[in-house]
C-alpha cells in the first residue's frame, strides 16, 4: 500500500529519555506517544486528600508514597503511565523517574480519562506481578473501587459510604476524607 501511513514508532528508551525533558508529560504504550492533559481543581484536591493518608501509611511500612509525576513500568504492555497516585515497598525499586514495583496504584476518574482508565490502564496494572491494589476514585460522585489481588485473580469492592479499606497498606480512610475541599 504506497498511500498508506505509517506511525512512527519510539523506543522505550527514547521515551524516557525525551521524558526527562518535556515540557509536558507523555505516557507511552507500545512505541505511541500520547500527550497528558492538565486536571481541574476538584481532581487535584481529590489526589491530595488521598496522597496525605497513603504517605502516612506507606511511611510506616517503609515504602514510599507518590503524586502524579512519577511513571510506572508495565513491561507485558510495553507501555508507561503517570498514574494519579503510585506506592512502591519493593527495597530494589530506586529509579528515580520510573516505579517498577508498585503495590498501590490509584487513578481519580475524570470525564476525559475515565474510559481510558477503566479499559486499559486498569487491564494493564492487573499484569503488573507485585501489585496488590488498583484504586479507581469517581470524581463526579462519591464512590471509589478497589480491585485487589485474590490469588491468581482480581476481586472489586465498591465503597460508596463508610471506609475505603486499602488492605496492601493497613488503611482504613473514611470516604468522607477522600472527598473534603
Amino acid at each position: 500500500m504506497p498511500n498508506a501511513l505509517r506511525k512512527p514508532w519510539i523506543s522505550p528508551e527514547d521515551y524516557l529519555s525525551a521524558e526527562k525533558v518535556a515540557e509536558i508529560r507523555h505516557e507511552y504504550v507500545d512505541g505511541e506517544i500520547f500527550a497528558m492533559v492538565g486536571a481541574s481543581r476538584r481532581h487535584a484536591g481529590i489526589v491530595g486528600n488521598v496522597f496525605v493518608a497513603l504517605r502516612q501509611a506507606a511511611r510506616s511500612r517503609g515504602c514510599s508514597a507518590y503524586t502524579n509525576d512519577v511513571k510506572v513500568r508495565i513491561e507485558a504492555a510495553n507501555a508507561y503511565y503517570y498514574p494519579d497516585l503510585v506506592v512502591t515497598c519493593h527495597p530494589g525499586d530506586d529509579d528515580p523517574y520510573v516505579v517498577q514495583a508498585p503495590s498501590l496504584v490509584a487513578e481519580v476518574l475524570s470525564d476525559s480519562t475515565e474510559a481510558v482508565d477503566r479499559r486499559e490502564k486498569r487491564v494493564n496494572y492487573q499484569t503488573i506481578p507485585s501489585l496488590r491494589e488498583i484504586v479507581l476514585v469517581a470524581q463526579n460522585e462519591r464512590r471509589v473501587e478497589i480491585y485487589r489481588r485474590d490469588g491468581d485473580g482480581w476481586v472489586a469492592d465498591v465503597v460508596t459510604a463508610g471506609l475505603v479499606v486499602l488492605e496492601s497498606l493497613g488503611l482504613n480512610l473514611p470516604l468522607e476524607a477522600v472527598y473534603e475541599d
